[in-house]
């Protein structure tokens, strides 16, 4: 199980990968705890969670110096997992409830991860901007950008444009076309052969009109 991320990331140091191992432990714990996952999905911690927010990192390798807004965070999804996979990256992890960020703050501490901040807010109220916004499964995707998409900075740097990198399911044609954007969508079963990414697909976003 510890292995999962580096047999999809061969490019993992040591010590990301005994971060990861770390981080299985500390999630099991505070789950125990306080219910961040649910109960029946806590066994499939490394695929669901640590894999699905890995997806981002197949299509994109954030430059050192990058700005990320993980936008209703929940349990540090994928904000936590990114955040070991680019140390040089600042994560902001947003969430309305303050028990969520208690514990994300307790695991980010715990993992040593100086490039994750949090927020106890709802992530709409937010100021500033960044590079790019994640979410996963927070809410329809239309809202989404639509509460997002001014927290995104006009130029970048990176491979591909600044935006919204979304984690979603099922069919989203609908959804895209009520959105005034340029999009490009994934299907993660092209990356990892596990039947839980089938219907799953990363949507990036950017040119708002």
């Amino acid at each position: 199980m510890s292995n999962i991320p580096a047999d999809y990331f061969p490019n993992l140091s040591r010590s990301q990968i005994e971060q990861f191992a770390a981080m299985k432990t500390l999630y099991c714990e505070w789950n125990s705890m306080i219910n961040l996952i649910s109960r029946k999905d806590i066994d499939q911690l490394a695929t669901h969670h640590f894999l699905h927010s890995l997806s981002i990192a197949k299509i994109i390798s954030f430059k050192p110096g990058t700005s990320v807004l993980d936008a209703g965070t929940g349990g540090g999804f994928p904000g936590i997992p990114l955040a070991v996979s680019f140390p040089d990256v600042q994560f902001t992890l947003v969430d309305s409830i303050g028990k969520k960020i208690k514990v994300i703050e307790a695991i980010a501490s715990a993992l040593k991860l100086d490039n994750v901040t949090t927020i106890n807010a709802r992530f709409e109220s937010l100021k500033g901007s960044f590079d790019y916004v994640t979410g996963r499964a927070v809410s329809k995707l239309p809202l989404f950008v639509s509460m997002v998409k001014k927290r995104v900075k006009p130029n970048g740097f990176n491979t591909i444009p600044n935006g919204i990198l979304y984690l979603t399911g099922g069919e989203i044609e609908t959804d895209l076309n009520l959105i005034r954007a340029q999009s490009t969508t994934w299907e993660l079963s092209t990356f990892f052969p596990d039947e839980y990414f089938i219907t799953k697909k990363l949507v990036h976003l950017h040119n708002f009109l």
